[in-house]
């Protein structure tokens, strides 16, 4: 695996359509329990022969829960089965040429034994672009937004034979997509060398440049438990955003907590529940934000968080604020699983303690998202 990236690799032998299953989540752990099926399904589709090979469309297919793919992309890997070479590409490039003196005149477009394909910018000229092309190599979730959940480009290639009983399939597919970076520059909002800190068209770097604060992360995340009724509870979720270089287009958030089964209304976040134990138990909910409306989480700054409030039915026979319940059990960022602490280290009050005019406030810094929690009675 590469230094900030995935990568997982497996192989296909049916030719015309061939899939390939790449299992990718956002660790390096190959399986995560809240998306037991998650993949990125690669689908290689011979439309055409050539004199020496065939034109084919590839397709990616994003069918993870919640992990997008982010920028700066993906990169897609094979290794050639015989001597094929890559005469032309729509859609996408090779980040290298490779040794291509042996021929003269016609001058293939990459002829590396293993290639590395990345996609093209939004804005390249159609005649370069096929259906789903031309993202920066950014892939939704399909989950949250099916129509930007699959990436496309056209190859042709050559040396390859003519004929499914001639033509192999490339060999030891790898997906490499962005990994989690955990060092930063940290800045004061006010800093006049900010501006000059954060990256330019043409140079993003991905690293975090970071709003000084006491945690020194990215994100945070804020659950508050708002208000304690009689047969209901309310919770606050405010997600923060203290890195001056990362807008967060299409966010998401996922939690797991045992009341999620009975939420009853919800505000100013979309949400869907997720059932990676099967049908019968329902703890765990995604949130992400609505269209033009607060899907884009700003940079650091005064539009840099979203909000959101959940009214929840108790259980009489489950509901409690002893040892952390009114707290989630696990809590992901884009796909970034948040490291949690042990529940006796959250605040908690008995079910029939007196009302407090100040809340019990608590803090703690995770592996990436600091996860701020605030427990008052109304």
């Amino acid at each position: 695996m590469a230094a900030g990236g995935r990568s997982v690799a497996c192989c296909a032998a049916v030719l015309l359509a061939a899939t390939v299953l790449l299992s990718a989540p956002a660790t390096t752990e190959a399986y995560d329990s809240l998306d037991p099926n998650g993949n990125i399904t690669i689908k290689w589709d011979i439309m055409q022969w050539t004199p020496d090979g065939y034109v084919a469309v590839v397709t990616m297919f994003n069918y993870q829960q919640f992990r997008h793919i982010g920028a700066p992309g993906w990169q897609l890997g094979w290794t050639w089965a015989k001597k094929e070479v890559i005469w032309s590409m729509v859609g996408a490039q090779t980040t290298e040429q490779g040794d291509c003196s042996k021929f003269k005149g016609n001058v293939p477009h990459c002829c590396k034994r293993d290639p590395t394909i990345v996609d093209l910018l939004p804005g390249t000229p159609y005649n370069m672009q096929i259906a789903n092309c031309c993202k920066a190599g950014v892939i939704n979730t399909f989950n949250q937004d099916p129509a930007n959940a699959a990436a496309s480009f056209q190859i042709s290639v050559g040396l390859a034979g003519t004929t499914n009983k001639t033509v192999k399939v490339p060999r030891n597919f790898t997906l490499k997509t962005p990994g989690s970076n955990w060092l930063g520059v940290f800045h004061s909002e006010d800093s006049p060398m900010l501006q000059s800190a954060i990256d330019g068209p043409g140079k993003w770097t991905g690293q975090p440049l970071v709003q000084c604060t006491s945690h020194m992360c990215p994100i945070r995340i804020h659950w508050h438990v708002k208000l304690n009724y009689k047969e209901y509870w309310r919770v606050k979720i405010t997600i923060t955003n203290f890195n001056f270089r990362m807008n967060y287009t299409q966010w998401n958030l996922v939690a797991q907590h045992p009341n999620f089964d009975n939420i009853t209304q919800l505000f100013s976040f979309n949400y869907k529940p997720l059932t990676p134990y099967g049908g019968g138990i329902n703890d765990t909910a995604m949130f992400w934000g609505v269209k033009f409306y607060n899907d884009l989480l700003m940079q650091a700054g005064k539009l840099g968080n979203v909000q959101s409030e959940l009214l929840l039915r108790k259980d009489s026979q489950t509901f409690t604020f002893d040892k952390g319940w009114a707290f989630p059990r696990r809590v992901y960022f884009n796909g970034d699983n948040c490291v949690m602490p042990p529940p006796d280290a959250y605040p908690w009050l008995p079910n029939a303690s007196p009302l407090t005019k100040q809340p019990l406030t608590f803090s703690f810094l995770v592996f990436w998202v600091v996860l701020a929690t605030l427990l008052a009675y109304a």
